[in-house]
């Protein structure tokens, strides 16, 4: 603040010296005059005072037979002069004060919380409908109103409340506590869940969480046999089943089967050449709204290459704007062809990348015997693995009658 107050009123850096320089800054002290920033260079000192107290420096100076010479001058008195001269720079400063008197009219951003059933584009489409968008008027807008009508569109919605902050609406809603169905849980109790296998080969782990097993360790299954059933019996005194339960079967069963990948190469590629030709635009987005430079691009291919920067100013009137360049790149496809050192190297990366995702997936390599093979059109890499991972599908099971 103090910093400010100073620059307010106007302050000059000088350089001293001469006869007595600490005579000098001893009667300056004693007159009342205020210096700071108190350097030596050499023999001369510099000091910055205020413009008010340096007219009162003259007498001090002649008495103690030091030179005085401005050296920097700062604040608001030394500014405006080169103001008046400036008067592109004037009319700019004027536009923008205006720019930002008149953008605080207006809302730039709506938000909205608590809403979990209700999607934000069903509100956002509902809020359009009822003429409420980004850019529109501030005194257009009737917060009470609106939630009124928010709570008739929304039955789910049973508070709602609104407010303006700076240029950006805020819409907070509160939703009923959505309960489950109770046709729902009886038909979960009713159907139950199977496990069911996913591939032909041999059970090396289980276990059962939940349901009646149906293989046990070391069992020979086919794809889609039952591993573990979703109804459980209940049995009657007399050791006859009286009725079944059903449950959704859970297990972890891990299963030793083989299988087989093909991945295939072909001969020639094609990659983008850039020409080094490019053109540039500028945009600029406040809100919903874009203003984009009109550029008639005449490459035939190209990128486009978009960087934005967020206007960090116009948060503090909660306003979301961007702006920046596009830069439009042509390119020329290329074509090339492999030769046969370079395919067999990519196929094993795609082939070491291939069984690292099986990896990272829990499933365990056994054995594996891969080939690659040369075709007329490329390259073809082919194995069979034997793996040991987890299995088991849900499916929907059906009641028996008791």
């Amino acid at each position: 603040m103090t910093e400010w107050l100073k620059r307010l009123r106007g302050y000059v850096k000088i350089r001293v010296w001469g006869f007595a320089p600490q005579r000098f800054i001893n009667l300056c002290s004693n007159k009342g005059i205020l210096l700071w920033n108190i350097e030596k260079q050499d023999d001369v000192y510099i000091m910055c005072v205020s413009l008010e107290s340096f007219y009162r420096l003259r007498p001090i100076a002649r008495k103690t037979k030091v030179r005085v010479v401005i050296s920097e001058r700062y604040g608001l008195p030394f500014f405006l002069p080169h103001l008046q001269r400036r008067k592109a720079f004037l009319a700019g400063l004027v536009l923008t004060v205006m720019f930002w008197i008149v953008s605080s009219m207006f809302v730039w951003d709506i938000q909205i919380s608590g809403n979990c059933v209700i999607t934000d584009d069903m509100i956002f489409q509902f809020l359009e409908q009822e003429g409420i968008q980004m850019g529109m008027r501030k005194s257009k807008l009737d917060i009470g109103e609106l939630e009124k009508q928010i709570r008739r569109q929304f039955p789910q919605v049973t508070w709602t409340s609104g407010r303006l902050m700076g240029t950006r609406l805020l819409l907070e809603l509160k939703e009923n506590d959505a309960p489950i169905p109770e046709d729902t849980q009886g038909a979960d109790a009713i159907i139950g869940r199977d496990l069911v296998a996913e591939y032909d080969g041999v059970i090396t782990d289980m276990i059962v969480r939940s349901g009646i097993p149906q293989v046990t360790i070391g069992s020979q299954v086919a794809k889609g046999d039952l591993l573990v059933d979703g109804k459980v019996p209940i049995y009657a005194e007399d050791g006859t089943i009286r009725e079944y339960r059903m449950v959704t079967a859970d297990a972890d069963i891990r299963m030793e089967h083989s299988g087989h990948f093909r991945i295939f190469l072909p001969a020639d590629y094609i990659l983008k050449k850039y020409t080094g030709r490019e053109k540039t635009g500028y945009f600029m987005r406040l809100g919903d709204r874009e203003w984009k430079q009109d550029r008639k691009v005449s490459f035939l291919q190209y990128d486009s290459i978009l960087n934005t920067h967020s206007m960090k100013i116009l948060k503090m009137f909660g306003i979301n704007g961007t702006f920046g360049k596009i830069t439009y790149r042509e390119y020329q496809k290329t074509e090339y062809l492999h030769d046969d050192s370079e395919a067999k190297e990519i196929l094993q990366e795609k082939i070491s990348d291939f069984l690292e995702s099986l990896g990272e997936k829990g499933v365990q390599i056994i054995s594996k015997d891969v080939k690659i093979e040369t075709k007329c059109n490329g390259w073809v890499a082919h194995g069979e693995l034997v793996v040991q991972e987890k299995v088991g599908t849900q499916v929907d099971t059906t009641q028996k009658e008791d």
